[in-house]
């Protein structure tokens, strides 16, 4: 399987991210030019790689045959994407660029654990649509915009959990 880094999957990713990390900032009365900037990288780089190509390696491990079976499998793999371990990364990335060092730990995999169970529904429901009712073309852009509601869900998971 080749990877997959498009111009169009940086742009949407980079904008998207930053766009869904800066409302939550505001939210929050935590923003930073250099967290835009670093999230719009991290969304331009990291995540327009990873995401694009975890979609394209579903689609070739399970086949969208519109069955029940199918679509869940497909549902949960994106879901096994964006784990505990994704969520505690995505707030690890905000914390080390507002520099806030002091509160890196394992407070932040429990927040990333937290917030994926009490999100399990909204989650599921939303990787099962992105999954199986969006074209693969259209996928990142669809996972990004959720992505970008849901960062800003994990940003203030950091102040709720």
């Amino acid at each position: 399987m080749a990877i997959q880094y498009k111009q169009s999957d940086i742009i949407k990713g980079g904008i998207i991210y930053a766009l869904g990390d800066t409302i939550a900032a505001l939210i929050s009365q935590d923003f930073e030019w250099i967290r835009f900037v670093g999230i719009l990288v991290i969304g331009a780089t990291i995540y327009a790689l990873e995401i694009p190509n975890y979609f394209k390696w579903i689609d070739k491990k399970v086949a969208s045959d519109g069955s029940i079976s199918s679509s869940f499998k497909r549902a949960g793999l994106a879901m096994l994407y964006f784990n505990p371990l994704w969520i505690a990364r995505h707030i690890l990335f905000i914390q080390l660029l507002t520099g806030k060092y002091d509160q890196i730990g394992w407070g932040i995999l429990i927040a990333g654990s937290l917030s994926f169970v009490f999100n399990i529904p909204l989650s599921l429901a939303a990787n099962y649509l992105i999954q199986n009712k969006v074209s693969l073309k259209n996928r990142f852009l669809a996972s990004a915009i959720f992505s970008g509601l849901m960062a800003i869900y994990y940003s203030l998971s950091a102040i709720w959990f």
